[in-house]
């Protein structure tokens, strides 16, 4: 496809505006995530982050500081492998957020969200569509994730459990996704999603309770943990998964969630429509 900018004529501008019934809306997202799963098809290699993250994450912090943390556990390694595999669940979301941010920044750049935009879709179906694909590359990070757990001696005790925390994984990652798309749409360049994302997540990620437990934190660090919605993320996913206490957790998840749809959402929806 040209990477040139396509200008919509009057009519289709008029098309575009005009507002589109909802059962138009949920048939231009489905037409959308066939187009998104086609080009994953046609392009493998899209999908090396979803399969390698879970891998090279669970192995790496499994074998080189499973020993070490494990034993402040009470339990050596395979306590630890009990311990972190929740967390990484609840991490994938976050990594898979930051995919569809440079994708979309990309999918601009070479020209086809102008196409896009010159048709007569909803202008939501065209981002509910990215969400709704990257959600499905998220949870088959998280079967390879649970796999290569399997392999590494992690004991599902609550399948329900499980179930539930992938849920609850889908929910915050999508919510997540609102954010990098509207970087995705204001930042220059795949490469500025990228280190942006880099630079926010990266704090997020180990400022929290996935990889370790918070109580051997010096207390500044400890009272960022506390507000970090990753380490309530993980807990809940924690206790759904293993046992313990979850309320608490679980609606400080589900409130972060709600919030960052409820104010990014409407952003990206609106950077979308406005951008030149």
């Amino acid at each position: 496809m040209s990477a040139a900018t396509v200008t919509p004529s009057p009519a289709a501008a008029k098309a575009v505006d005009s507002p589109i019934p909802l059962r138009a809306h949920l048939r231009h997202t489905g037409a959308l995530v066939r187009r998104n799963l086609l080009w994953i098809r046609q392009d493998p290699e899209s999908m090396f982050d979803a399969v390698l993250f879970p891998v090279v994450f669970t192995l790496l912090f499994v074998y080189v500081f499973g020993g070490s943390i494990g034993q402040s556990l009470g339990g050596g390694q395979q306590a630890y492998v009990q311990y972190v595999v929740p967390g990484l669940m609840a991490m994938m979301g976050m990594n898979m957020a930051q995919g569809v941010g440079t994708g979309f920044n990309q999918d601009f750049n070479s020209g086809v969200m102008d196409r896009f935009r010159s048709l007569p879709i909803g202008r939501g179906s065209v981002l509910f569509a990215k969400i709704a694909v990257e959600l499905m590359r998220m949870l088959f990070a998280t079967v390879v994730l649970l796999v290569v757990a399997l392999l590494v001696g992690f004991d599902i005790t609550d399948w329900a459990g499980l179930l539930a925390s992938i849920g609850l994984s889908a929910v915050f990652g999508s919510a997540l996704m609102w954010v990098f798309l509207t970087l995705g749409v204001v930042m220059k360049s795949a490469q500025s999603v990228q280190a942006m994302g880099f630079l926010v997540l990266m704090p997020l990620q180990f400022g929290s309770s996935i990889f370790a437990p918070t109580s051997s934190m010096p207390g500044w660090l400890r009272a960022f943990t506390d507000y970090n919605p990753l380490s309530a993320l993980a807990d809940a996913a924690r206790g759904l998964m293993i046992g313990g206490p979850v309320a608490h957790d679980l609606w400080v998840t589900l409130g972060w969630s709600a919030a960052l749809t409820a104010v990014m959402a409407p952003v990206a929806v609106h950077k979308f429509r406005t951008k030149h």
